[in-house]
């Protein structure tokens, strides 16, 4: 291919890098052939001077046997080398080569037929009115407010970490794995605003530990008696849920929700966990709809985490930003978790109610199931060139 492509012993420019891309080799693989010819004195110097077929010998692999193995017995490389009566250092080679993959499983809510039919009719009711049935698309949300609990963590029970060869391992030490020290938060989060580009509302209303001020009755060796120390509460219960839902979180909805928004109607949509409050509970409502406001309590459908943003995405990038700031006793925990929350992005958050349309798509096609993965519409890409879709497009035939 060369010779073919040469004038007098010279090659053209362009003749190597187009040899090595209909060979599909590096190009510096042509240019040392060439070389050697040249020194050999023609194409014999370069010939093959293999007489029969060398080298090893490629093991078959069949990837439809794996289909025949329990899965309980392929949760490991090795494992699945030993079923498959191979070494695992070649099972290793198939894995790059794409001929078998690697999958990490979740469990997923268990759902009756109740549920699957009360997710159907809350992805429903999403929907906007107008769009339907020419063209469905689902409503803004911009009046929604996620609201839900997590537990954060001191520390994990394992962590890794990349040393340095000589770098000494560090230490982590806890009185009980059991009793790792935890606080729970309850945190609300709407859409962020733009108004030209521009984000006039960040969606942030707030976080709220479950936690409360305390004396210490003796001395330790890291507080005096008497100082104030915080101190987690023993249980959550109906009546702790309403007053951090009359006394902080409306307060914060009335003090950070756009003043051009004044007067509409806001919905804010909890799970239904035993030890939250009735939509209809009476101490509630009343601060609701107190000074000319209409905010409504809302319940999302039973095990459905996947329809809502805190759950789908928002409470695992905040765990991420608390867990690179090392945080130690509780009030340390507490100061670091608002930290975290602060600092995280409004714009992800713009992105995970898109998510939430995304999956709002999928719960029908699955006739209310939650057996989908997660659609991916390169939002990040979208959002660099300024074409970011404001809502999602639900499928005509669904």
């Amino acid at each position: 291919m060369l010779l073919e492509r040469t004038n007098q012993g010279v090659l053209n420019q362009g003749v190597v890098e187009e040899v090595a891309e209909l060979c599909q080799v590096n190009y510096r693989t042509v240019q040392n052939i060439w070389l050697k010819g040249k020194r050999a004195g023609g194409i014999h110097g370069v010939a093959n001077k293999r007489v029969k077929t060398c080298g090893c010998k490629k093991i078959p692999f069949d990837s439809d046997a794996i289909k025949q193995i329990d899965l309980s017995k392929r949760t490991t490389l090795k494992d699945l080398a030993n079923e498959l009566q191979m070494a695992k250092t070649t099972l290793w080679r198939r894995l790059k080569e794409g001929r078998l993959k690697r999958h990490t499983n979740s469990t997923k809510s268990t759902l009756t037929d109740d549920n699957k039919l009360g997710r159907i009719r809350f992805c429903l009711s999403m929907l906007d009115e107008v769009s339907v049935p020419e063209e469905p698309t689902f409503k803004g949300m911009y009046n929604v407010i996620h609201i839900d609990e997590k537990w954060f963590y001191r520390t994990k029970g394992t962590q890794n970490y990349y040393l340095a060869p000589d770098e000494e391992e560090p230490y982590r030490n806890t009185q009980s794995k059991g009793f790792i020290e935890k606080v729970m938060f309850l945190a609300a989060v709407a859409r962020p605003r733009y108004d030209d580009g521009v984000m006039t509302f960040d969606g942030k209303i707030g976080i709220w530990p479950f936690t409360y001020q305390d004396f210490a009755k003796r001395r330790s060796p890291y507080r005096e008696r008497g100082e104030e120390v915080t101190k987690v509460l023993p249980s959550v219960t109906k009546d702790v849920s309403r007053d951090y839902m009359v006394n902080k979180l409306l307060p914060a909805i009335k003090a950070l929700w756009p003043a051009s928004e004044h007067g509409r109607t806001i919905y804010i949509q909890q799970d239904n966990a035993k030890t939250h409050i009735s939509v209809n509970d009476s101490v509630f409502c009343a601060a609701a709809q107190s000074d000319g406001w209409d905010i409504r309590l809302t319940c999302q459908p039973p095990n459905s985490p996947d329809l809502n943003i805190l759950d789908l995405g928002f409470f695992a990038a905040l765990q991420a930003l608390f867990e690179k700031m090392s945080p130690g006793k509780i009030a340390d925990i507490v100061a670091k978790v608002k930290k975290a929350y602060d600092t995280y992005p409004a714009e992800r958050s713009n992105c995970i109610f898109l998510t939430l349309q995304s999956c709002m798509c999928e719960v029908p096609k699955q006739k209310g199931g939650n057996r989908y993965k997660v659609p991916h519409m390169r939002k990040s890409f979208l959002a660099a060139l300024e074409m970011l879709p404001d809502v999602v497009p639900c499928d005509v035939d669904v």
